[in-house]
Parts: structure tokens; sequence; C-alpha cells
């Protein structure tokens, strides 16, 4: 077995050295490789190779950190390759940070070295003049031939499957990200267990193209699918980002088999007009997470392939597929325990609930290897939130589901997304998925906004569709649509139009970002108060 992803590679570069390995689709407009590009393993070999010398003949080895701001570029791969034959970790830097994100990013991970498209260089040498150690900063497009030389110097000994591979931050939608350590083992594993899924899950050696636009300062796209690509002498194509318009035209010019995706893809394509590409693919399945269950057997109907709904998060690696069939398309279903990854549902008091009860899902390794095998190593620098996600020996993921009485696990929401109504529980994913069924609604979120009576009541942030007259009548529609499908309780009370909804980089919309910290969005004048029609019936 290879002991890092580097020796993965390699035996892959050396078996299949003609196959490609990278892709980037054609794309008008983009800064790089516009007219698209494919490098494959042997050429990929050969400048890992070129680059490992150059960072070796600076002093870098086991130990060091190298901050990598290369978008979602093919030589982000000649990098993180290189970095880790030498047993160097990278740390992904989103290249949406702004100074004071990156900063926090560069103090904490103490990186010795940041390497950077050139477009980017300038905004990270002001954070290098802030940080209190040097950071030497690198333009990529123009890479020295001489590094400068990090201190302290490497480690001694051998990088193994226990070395740390990269360094990847949270979302940080609550305080400040946290770094998780992630080893070669959890690169390794994760990837082979996503190639060894099974079900609809069939991956052919040497034959996949993988299109995933997902950034790769994340885990899904960087460690589970290139991993994955790697051990199967498969092809990792990547766009820029992910664009409506564009996408069906990567998707054909990529000749990608497997698609990723993530819930505010599938309405986005809904709504675009119909096109020619779009019945014109080779995709075999898309796998991902978030599509709405309103939406899935639609998208499914219209495009001609299957979405494998799927959980997993930065910590834990490994992922839950609902890939066999019958597969549960209207539940939200992500798959059931299997193959070691244990799960239990359980309440605040971390009692186990019955089948149905909707509950937090706690996971863990159920191997005689021990609870944490193939998970992060830990949160860096912050011990005390690592054994707090640990308490009682199962990782604590805050994600609300239900335990069906097949062992089928249902997503309901993130336990921060939960509203608290008059002693009801309300997903706001649930309401989200209602009002995202709407033709008049392009994209929503719900979140939970103070109510003297009822504690909290239910607010709905809607981008309407264009040409769609954003008016207390639609406001009153989208309400009678929610009450004609939910509980009374669960209908927004509160609507408010926004011309947009902040995203991550993987599109997830950040909540704590719609409204500036304190205020209160029910005084914003154009917020919509439809408590008075919100009644059983």
């Amino acid at each position: 077995m290879a002991r890092t992803v580097f020796e993965a590679f390699t035996a892959t570069a050396k078996a299949a050295p003609a196959n490609v390995f990278l892709s980037a689709p054609p794309a008008t407009g983009r800064a790089y490789h516009p007219d698209g590009v494919e490098f494959t393993y042997g050429h990929t070999h050969h400048a890992v190779s070129s680059l490992r010398e150059v960072y070796a003949g600076a002093g870098y080895g086991h130990g060091h950190r190298v901050a990598l701001l290369l978008e979602n570029r093919p030589e982000f791969f000649f990098h993180y390759l290189a970095l880790n034959a030498l047993g160097c970790s990278i740390v992904p830097v989103n290249p949406d940070y702004r100074h004071d994100e990156m900063l926090y990013q560069m103090e904490h991970s103490e990186a010795d070295l940041a390497v950077v498209v050139a477009s980017r260089v300038g905004d990270v040498e002001a954070v290098a003049r802030e940080r209190r150690a040097p950071l030497p900063v690198i333009d990529a497009e123009h890479l020295p031939r001489t590094l400068p030389k990090p201190q302290p110097p490497p480690r001694r000994g051998v990088p193994g499957l226990d070395t740390e591979t990269s360094l990847l931050y949270t979302s940080g939608t609550t305080g400040r990200p946290k770094g998780c350590i992630l080893t070669n083992f959890y690169y390794l594993n994760a990837g082979a267990w996503y190639r060894d899924l099974g079900g609809r899950v069939s991956i052919e050696p040497g034959r996949e193209r993988f299109l995933n636009p997902l950034p790769l300062f994340h885990m899904n796209a960087q460690a589970v699918t290139a991993t994955c690509a790697i051990l199967t002498a498969s092809c990792l194509a990547q766009p820029e980002r992910f664009s409506p318009s564009r996408w069906w035209k990567d998707v054909v010019n990529a000749k990608a088999t497997i698609i990723h995706y993530l819930g505010v893809m599938p309405p986005l394509l809904l709504n675009q007009p119909e096109a020619p590409e779009e019945r014109a693919h080779r995709v075999k399945f898309g796998l991902g997470a978030g599509v709405e269950p309103e939406l899935h057997k639609k998208f499914e109907q219209r495009f001609g392939f299957p979405l494998l709904e799927v959980w997993g998060m930065t910590e834990t690696g490994r992922i839950y597929a609902d890939c066999h069939e019958p597969r549960q398309v209207t539940t939200r279903a992500f798959g059931r325990p299997f193959g070691g990854l244990a799960a239990r549902v359980v309440n605040d008091a971390d009692h186990d609930l019955a089948r149905g009860a909707e509950g937090e899902l706690l996971v863990r390794w159920g191997g005689p290897q021990g609870p944490r095998h193939g998970f992060f190593s830990g949160y860096l620098k912050n011990a005390e939130a690592t054994e707090e996600a640990w308490r009682g020996g199962w990782f604590h993921t805050g994600d609300v589901v239900r335990r069906m009485p097949d062992d089928m696990l249902v997503f309901v929401d993130r336990k921060k997304n939960i509203i608290r109504r008059s002693g009801e529980n309300i997903a706001a994913a649930e309401v989200e998925a209602c009002l995202q069924g709407h033709e008049s609604v392009a994209q929503v979120a719900v979140l939970a906004v103070p109510d003297d009576v009822r504690e909290e009541e239910v607010m709905a942030c809607i981008v309407p569709m264009a040409g769609v007259a954003a008016d207390r009548a639609l406001a009153e529609r989208l309400q009678d649509w929610s009450l004609a499908r939910l509980a009374y309780f669960k209908a927004p009370g509160w609507v408010l139009f926004v011309d947009t909804l902040p995203t991550t980089g993987t599109q997830k919309v950040q909540k704590t970002q719609i409204f500036p910290k304190g205020e209160d969005p029910r005084l914003r004048p154009t917020a919509l108060d439809l408590r008075e029609r919100k009644k059983r019936r």
C-alpha cells in the first residue's frame, strides 16, 4: 500500500502514463487556459518531479506547511503532489478570502511559504507584512529558480500514512474557522472509500472523467474526488467555477462521466432554458448533497441521470450515500451505515432516540483500530474543540437527521438552523425545499427571527426569478404555497425579497452574512409581516 498520496500517484503514472489526469474545459474570458487544457499522468509526473527538486533544493521537507492560493487550476496539483512527496503539508487558501481572513489563516497555520497566482501576489504580500513571523510570497506563474529557505529545517524521518497532508479550514459560520489536520491515510482512505461505494457508484478504472466544480480548498474535490481519480487512473476535470449558463457545455467539453454537485446547482440548472448539450452527455451519475426533494425527480427526468445524495464532512473523510436501488429521492435520504462507519441519532443529552425521531447524527469508526480511524487528526491548536467534538467516543456532526426503521438516514437540517417556534422545532431546510419548488423562486434562505410571543418566527429571504414582481402579492402566494404543503407553523411569517444571497466558495448560503451583526431583519423597510395570515387551516 502507498504511504503517501504522491506514492499512489507515482504508481498510477508509471502504470498509465498516457491517461489524462487533469482537465480544464475551455471557457471564454477565463484568466488561465481559456481554450482548455489537459495533462496526462506522465506529463503531470514530470512537472511534479521538477517542482519537487525546486522545493527540496530550498530545504522544504517533512513538517513544513506551504499555503497555496492557486484557484481551481490544474497546476495546483503540480505543487500539492511535489510538496506531498517531501512530507510538506499544504494550506489551500480560499481565493474569495479578503485581507483579515487570509491574515488569520496565515497566522494560525504558521505557513512557511505562500505560492500564489499572479493577480493575488500583492494581496498576500500585504498579509505577509502584517504577520508576526516572516512569510515569503512567491508568484506561481513566474516561479524563481531558487526559493527562500524555510526556518526551522525539516523534521527527521520519511513521510508516511500519519504525516499531515493538508490543513483544511472549516467555513467558520460560528466564530473563526478551525484548521482540520488531514493525513495521507485520510486522503488515501477517503479516495478508496468513494471508489468502493458500489451500487450506482460504478467506477471503471482508467475510463472515468469526474467533473467537479467545487473548489480545491474543499475536501470534496481536493481530497475525495482527486484521490479517487488517482487510485483509478481516471481524470479530474475542473471548471474555474460553476456557471449555470455554461454548465452543460463544460460537461460535454470535459467528456464527463461523473459529475459532482451541491444543492444550489439543480434549481439553477432547471431554471435554464433547454439546450442541446443537456442531453448530449455521457454522465452516468451525479454525486452530491442538498438537492431539494421536490426537484430531485424533475432533474433526473429532464437531464437523464441519477443524483446520488451523500453525506460527509471535512472531519469524517468517509461518506454515506443513497446509491443502492431503490433510492429514496423524495426524502433527503443519504444512505445507511455500512462498512464500519457507525452512526447514532441522539438528543441533546446524547441519549439514543427511537427510529423516526429527529436528533443529532453521531458517527465513528466501528473497527478495532479505534473510533477516530480515518477521521481528521484534530483541530490545529484547539485540543478543547477536538475533544468536545469527540465527547463520549463519537464525533458530533451538528447535523439533525432521522434514522428510519429500515436504517436509512434522512437529513433534516444543521442543528444551528433549527427554528424554535411555540415549542415546535422547524427545520429551515424543509421550508427552503418547499419554497424552492415554486416557479417564482430562484433562491431562498430561511432563518429564525425573534418573536415576542412565540420565541422565534420563520423568515424567508427570497431571490425572485427574473421578471417576477417582488411585492406583497407574491409574498402571500408563496406563504399560501407553503401553507398548502407544510404544517401551518412552518410557513414563513416574514418574507424579505433580496437581489442576491451571499454564498461561500462551495455555494452554500452564508446565512450569517445576510444581515449585519446585531441587525433585526424585521426592521428592514421592505420586510413583509405575514404573521396574521399564518393560521391553522
